[in-house]
């Protein structure tokens, strides 16, 4: 069997907020379960048939908030492999999302970066080669 993510675990204040913003980057996908509220809090996995992000209701704050790329231990950012990454960048721009990085180009990919509400910052790549050499292929690229 291969490796692969099949799901993520976030805590998130907002679920709903979070799901609005998944739903704009990935139409196509769904809320797979609803907890509703139960003791501990209420839990959404949302996604498609092959994988899903959990999402957990917060129930406290923390002493500082989180800064992507800061230096500390924590999650920067989750990275999305997209068919059309110029049709989701469309659509999260019109959605009002501010993006956390200016688009950068690649021979064989290109790459969005975007903010959801809560300051997360979430990858979107779409490979221009099937190659794996290509798709790996790390050389700066003007």
């Amino acid at each position: 069997m291969a490796t692969r993510l099949e799901h993520a675990n976030l805590i998130v204040r907002n679920i709903d907020s979070t799901i609005l913003f998944l739903q704009t980057a990935f139409p196509r996908f769904r809320i797979r379960h609803d907890s509703g509220e139960v003791p501990g809090g209420r839990w959404v996995h949302f996604g498609c048939e092959d994988s899903y992000i959990a999402l957990e209701q917060a129930t406290r704050e923390p002493t500082e908030p989180w800064q992507p790329y800061s230096g500390r231990p924590g999650l920067n950012h989750l990275g999305y492999a997209v068919d059309d990454v110029a049709a989701l960048r469309t659509r999260m721009l019109e959605a009002g999302y501010q993006e956390s990085t200016i688009p950068n180009h690649h021979r064989h990919r290109r790459r969005v970066y975007f903010y959801d509400k809560e300051g997360n910052d979430w990858e979107f790549v779409q490979y221009l080669s099937a190659e794996p050499a290509d798709r790996n292929d790390y050389a700066i690229q003007e």
